[in-house]
């Protein structure tokens, strides 16, 4: 039997580890409130009551709500008056932060700057230099596939 030379049609998923350390490097988000971010950025709009149920599957934080509304993750797009519940959305500053995310995750370059990826700072830690590393092959593998397909 010879070597299967099968390829997956999508792959966009493979670097899913370092986009999403990353993405929390770069924003300050836990991985529960991303898994969360991620769950409502198709839902337009919701109700705490939906909010919590996706954060029922998640490491338990009572304030997790308060919190992400508070630090501006999401936002209130419809006051509660008398009956009616009130409506809330993920803000413009978490659209931006997923659509960096969904951008990394479809062939995107990670930045390389100290001035944009915290990684690359003089003092990272450990695993950030480890990161920053496969960071480097990631977009080199990216640019090589971009030159590829030009071709």
């Amino acid at each position: 039997m010879g070597i299967s030379t099968f390829e997956p049609s999508r792959d966009y998923l493979k670097y899913w580890r370092v986009v999403r350390y990353f993405i929390r490097a770069k924003y300050g988000v836990g991985t529960s409130d991303l898994d969360l971010l991620l769950f409502l950025y198709s839902e337009t709009y919701f109700s705490k009551d939906k909010f919590n149920e996706f954060d029922e599957l998640l490491s338990w934080e009572e304030n997790r709500f308060d919190r992400l509304l508070r630090d501006g993750w999401i936002v209130v797009f419809r006051k509660r008056s008398g009956k009616t519940k009130a409506l809330y959305e993920i803000s413009y500053k978490g659209r931006r932060m997923i659509g960096s995310m969904y951008d990394k995750l479809n062939g995107g370059l990670i930045p390389e700057g100290k001035s944009t990826n915290p990684m690359f700072l003089a003092g990272a830690s450990y695993q950030d230099k480890v990161y920053r590393n496969m960071i480097k092959e990631m977009n080199a593998f990216i640019k090589q596939q971009r030159h590829l397909s030009r071709q």
